[in-house]
């Protein structure tokens, strides 16, 4: 094997981990429905992530059967599952991951004195047995098997070099020392990989791995130092998405590596042109819109409207930009699209977009393209992708939006006559409300009755002008779950009305009952 101890090499490979299905999806309101994590299994594998963790198996049955589902259909990647270090948990990630071509266990314990204590109530002594115990089960189900110190960078180095040596005896071929709370910085996180590789006798059986958050906006920062203290995993999310501040993002840090290649000599084996519409595909699925200034992936990534950017813009792209949009799948044109455009140049859109869609998924954007084109005097990269993604989102949805008419204005009160198609039956109410988007909800929850509560109501428009498409977040939580839907259509209220109904279809989708008068009918 490998000595991960000797000098490395000019260009270092170092493995990519995607946890956007595990842990960027214990961001609230960020739940993907069972299609929704395949695709984006799919995509991550054709973009060259090396290793998938699909999730938590032993969370729920729905988590299980993603976690196999994922594990059956991807080609390429290793995929792991999530579990804590009881022998319940391995057994059950063991059998969820079986059926891939290269399955991973990942397996966690606490190890820092606040978790041991108020988390675990367990000694050292016992933390320690139950790290070997929990790694030799799950290496009799898998030959590759992870072992995560949680909380390790509040960890007493003595006894974190005694776990992870006890982890690798016990035969973990991985270790992952994360940053859970994100409270490390670069130069400490650098100086502990270097400090536990030195100092555990056995520690060139094992890649080290580093997992980041981004509490203090350090999470991208401090992975890159990981890897100089000799990390060669890298645990990220798209879009940084994950628990509070969310996880160090995949496209920052593939994009700083190729980048800055002068400072950190490694390589990874992502095809960095497919950032952007990986970027765009879990926005979609997650209903969590990406920041306008994010880097890499942000809508103004590559704007630039300050004068003198400008002129040097224009004198040599190299004055304000140190990598192409062409790089990270960013396309330069804008207003290609017209009313009068066919299928086939809509189709070679879509396909310089990014968007690979069968031929139902094409016809029926292409539908919506064309009256949103009659609607519109000039459509924009960004209209359709709103309208695509939207397309996609609403494929399974078992609640559709027919019609909508809205009686609002001064004189109220505000009134909405609504059709839905539930389940193939289509429901006519009226509602009124306290301004025209409450009598919208209101119409819907008459039409299919729930207790969610709305926690998040947001509009912005996609492109400039008074035509421009409204893209509207609804966030709706019921029963401890929190779902987020987004929607586009150049009228606001039918914009609201379709993002309502897609975060009704995520609360469908993850088990909550479907009440409706059409089951009456």
């Amino acid at each position: 094997m490998t000595d991960h101890n000797q000098t490395v090499s000019p260009k270092d490979r170092v493995l990519i981990f995607d946890t956007t299905l595990r842990d960027g999806e214990q961001c609230p309101g960020a739940t993907m429905t069972f299609e929704e994590k395949l695709e984006v299994a799919d995509f991550l594998d054709a973009m060259g992530v090396d290793i998938i963790e699909a999730g938590f198996p032993i969370a729920s049955d729905g988590d299980f059967e993603a976690v196999s589902a994922v594990a059956k259909r991807v080609k390429r990647a290793t995929v792991a599952g999530l579990a804590r270090a009881g022998q319940k948990d391995i057994d059950r990630a063991g059998e969820a991951v079986k059926a891939a071509v290269k399955p991973r266990i990942h397996t966690f314990l606490s190890t820092s004195p606040v978790h041991m204590k108020y988390k675990l109530q367990k000694e050292p002594e016992e933390v320690l047995a139950l790290v070997a115990s929990s790694v030799a089960r799950a290496r009799n189900w898998v030959e590759d098997v992870e072992w995560s110190a949680e909380d390790g960078t509040r960890t007493e180095i003595d006894f974190l070099c005694r776990c992870v040596e006890t982890a690798i005896k016990a035969g973990a071929t991985t270790i992952n020392i994360p940053d859970t709370v994100g409270y490390t910085t670069p130069d400490e996180y650098r100086a502990l990989f270097r400090t536990v590789r030195e100092r555990v006798p056995n520690s060139d059986k094992a890649i080290f791995s580093v997992h980041c958050h981004n509490d203090l906006g350090l999470a991208v920062a401090n992975t890159l130092a990981g890897l100089e203290g000799g990390a060669r995993q890298i645990e990220c999310t798209i879009n940084g998405i994950g628990e509070r501040a969310g996880n160090a993002a995949l496209e920052e840090i593939v994009m700083a590596i190729r980048t800055r290649s002068d400072v950190l000599p490694f390589e990874t084996g992502i095809d960095a042109t497919l950032l952007n519409r990986a970027s765009k595909l879990v926005a979609t699925a997650t209903s969590f819109p990406v920041q306008y200034n994010k880097a890499i992936v942000g809508r103004n990534a590559f704007a630039h409207e300050s004068g003198i950017h400008q002129d040097g813009m224009l004198k040599h792209t190299q004055t304000y930009e140190i990598m192409t949009p062409e790089s990270v799948g960013v396309s330069k044109t804008s207003l290609v699209m017209g009313k009068h455009s066919g299928r086939a140049a809509f189709r070679s859109k879509l396909k310089e977009m990014g968007y690979d869609l069968g031929d139902n998924q094409l016809e029926d954007a292409f539908t919506r393209f064309k009256a949103l084109a009659d609607r519109k005097k000039h459509v924009y990269d960004e209209d359709i992708e709103a309208l695509v993604d939207e397309n996609i989102a609403s494929a399974h949805d078992r609640v559709k939006l027919v019609s909508l008419t809205v009686i609002a204005g001064t004189r109220g009160p505000q009134r909405a006559t609504m059709r839905l198609d539930v389940e193939g039956r289509v429901v006519t109410e009226e509602a009124e409300g306290n301004g025209p988007v409450d009598a919208v909800f209101n119409a819907i929850k008459a039409i299919v009755p729930h207790e969610a509560m709305l926690e998040l109501y947001q509009v912005h428009a996609v492109t400039e002008g008074t035509d421009a498409q409204a893209e509207v977040s609804v966030r709706l939580s019921q029963d401890g779950s929190s779902v987020t839907g987004r929607g586009a259509d150049p009228d606001t209220l039918v914009s609201s009305a379709k993002a309502y109904l897609v975060a009704l279809n995520k609360l469908v989708a993850k088990g909550g009952r479907l009440h409706s008068q059409a089951a009456a009918e």
